[in-house]
């Protein structure tokens, strides 16, 4: 599988995913788990790692980004639309030096995808979905990955 195959539609899914569920529960952005960040600022941080992890790999720029959660959701997606597989041929050869908090890194694109950008994506993606359930939003297994369906009165 290819880096951008592996990077980019997934991306591009899960935040419409993050998308659909902000809309649906605004007023419950706010809410947080413990001492966590609130769920859009979660949110908001998943899709910054969606380009942090997606432009060096296309060898590209990371754009600044809006703060708040929807516009910044729209330039994502946008910039993740624009880039093609061709922009990432050769990235299994390349090196990302980057930080995660204090540690500097030096990894293989496949180490930082794999070990780095898609744990973090989704690790804050899943505490701001988990921040709204626990504030009360009706949301389910569909609701986070847009695949699976139950019925109405089916309980976990």
């Amino acid at each position: 599988m290819s880096l951008y195959s592996a990077s980019v539609p997934v991306f591009r899914h899960y935040l419409a995913r993050a998308q659909a569920i902000a809309e649906a529960h605004p007023q419950a952005l706010d809410a947080r788990i413990g001492d966590s960040f609130p769920a859009g600022q979660h949110f908001a941080t998943a899709a910054g790692f969606a380009l942090r992890v997606a432009c060096p790999l296309a060898e590209r720029e990371i754009p600044e980004l809006p703060r708040s959660l929807a516009p910044r959701l729209a330039v994502v997606r946008a910039t993740l639309g624009a880039m093609r597989p061709e922009d990432f041929l050769g990235a299994e050869a390349r090196r990302i030096r980057h930080k995660a908090g204090f540690a500097e890194l030096d990894q293989t694109a496949d180490e930082f995808l794999h070990l780095y950008g898609l744990p973090n994506f989704f690790f804050h993606l899943t505490m701001g979905y988990a921040a709204l359930r626990q504030a009360g939003a009706a949301l389910g297994k569909a609701d986070f990955d847009g695949f699976h369906a139950y019925p109405p009165d089916f309980h976990f």
